[in-house]
């Protein structure tokens, strides 16, 4: 089972912003969304993210988001978001995903408090993962966790039969090309960094879930292909010219605000609003944004 859950998942995954209007989860334009990064060729999705702004839904929402990915993916893996703050939390929301039709689960380490030691680490991942309702993938960001899954830690959940690979949004590329050493092929990596996701494919990555496959799923889905077709100055151009530009923007202004801006400038959404403690971008943001957007999905038009 595992073995085929892990075929569904390579290539081009896009973590689904959560589309908000009024304050209210906005279902109809989330399902628009799925539309778009599948028709603009993203393989995979990953709701209830960091990018989903999963941590200010309340368990309603969160369940809902769920639902109506599964319903409007039409047959697309989906691998839930899950994290938790304790092994009980963490396994509850995996539960809740199982319900709700997903074919795998990502779960961070837990966050505000952390290990004093990685052996912590290593005892709370397998707690969630025996038995689990659904296969599993690490999520390792640390900007967000506190603190990154040590690399001796990975490779020893990599034998685990229910832990598949590894989401690696840490923007350390000697991590994450030491656990492509380290870690048996079988092991799925992806690149959760934008920037990072051409030079990861041409050193043997499983694909990406990157953000900004929300706004420009073309360019991800052509940088992966050209990589994957031993076509690498190709992919360097997608990255050079259409991923980086961008990405700089959400390196800048974070992630779910820059995202939902370039879905705006797409005409996407109508809507770029977000939750507290986030904040939309300013006018000149917004403005070099659709510039960029404009100029990016000129070419795949």
């Amino acid at each position: 089972m595992t073995e085929d859950v892990a075929r569904r998942f390579e290539g081009a995954h896009c973590p689904l912003v959560t589309p908000f209007e009024d304050g209210d989860v906005d279902h109809e334009a989330l399902g628009t969304l799925v539309e778009h990064v599948l028709e603009g060729g993203v393989t995979g999705l990953v709701p209830c993210g960091t990018t989903g702004e999963f941590a200010s839904l309340d368990a309603a929402e969160y369940r809902a988001v769920l639902e109506t990915t599964v319903e409007r993916a039409d047959g697309a893996p989906v691998m839930a978001g899950t994290a938790g703050t304790s092994v009980a939390e963490t396994r509850e929301r995996i539960e809740t995903a199982d319900e709700a039709g997903a074919d795998a689960a990502l779960i961070t380490l837990p966050y505000f408090h952390g290990s004093n030691d990685p052996a912590g680490d290593v005892a709370f991942v397998r707690r969630v993962a025996d038995d689990a309702a659904l296969p599993l993938y690490l999520y390792n960001i640390p900007s967000c966790v506190g603190r990154s899954i040590d690399a001796d830690s990975v490779v020893e959940l990599a034998g685990h039969d229910r832990i598949l690979g590894l989401k690696d949004s840490s923007g350390d590329f000697n991590y994450f090309s030491e656990l492509l050493r380290r870690t048996p092929a079988k092991f799925q990596l992806f690149e959760g960094f934008d920037s990072h996701l051409v030079p990861g494919l041409l050193f043997g990555s499983d694909g990406g879930v990157n953000a900004l496959s929300n706004v420009i799923p073309e360019a991800f889905a052509a940088a992966t292909h050209a990589a994957e077709n031993g076509d690498p100055a190709e992919a360097r151009r997608i990255h050079e010219e259409h991923v980086a530009p961008l990405f700089q923007q959400c390196v800048a202004h974070g992630f779910a605000p820059a995202t939902k801006a370039g879905l705006r400038a797409r005409g996407v959404f109508d809507s770029d609003e977000v939750r507290p403690p986030l904040v939309e971008l300013d006018d000149d943001a917004r403005d070099e944004i659709t510039s960029l957007v404009a100029d990016i999905v000129a070419v795949y038009e």
